[in-house]
């Protein structure tokens, strides 16, 4: 079953989970190596890594000892696909909607 895009977007929400992605773009990582960089706990650290599992956008799997994440980058694509429907309209230009803004309320002014 594929995690919802609310649970892989709830998990995107937050800075520290979104550096531990791109940390375990490099290579799988030990917990404790994961840990390491943040200023938390390992407990803490694990809640994070519970919701990128539950998300689907990691793995984690016992070796020897330690347990190892890995990144599941297919579990992106769904959100990729979702988020790129929006990519049809342009950027909006913030000047030029202001101005047309305030020739609408203040036709004198220009």
């Amino acid at each position: 079953m594929q995690p919802s895009l609310d649970l892989v977007f709830a998990a995107l929400s937050d800075p520290t989970r979104r550096q531990i992605l791109s940390m375990l773009l490099e290579d799988d990582m030990a917990v404790t190596d994961v840990a390491e960089p943040f200023e938390m706990s390992l407990a803490a650290i694990s809640k994070h890594l519970a919701i990128l599992t539950r998300a689907g956008l990691i793995s984690q799997e016992k070796r020897g000892r330690l347990k190892w994440c890995r990144l599941e980058p297919d579990a992106l694509r769904d959100a990729s696909v979702w988020m790129q429907g929006f990519g049809q309209f342009e950027a909006i230009n913030l000047d030029a909607f202001e101005r047309f803004l305030a020739q609408e309320i203040d036709p004198g002014c220009d």
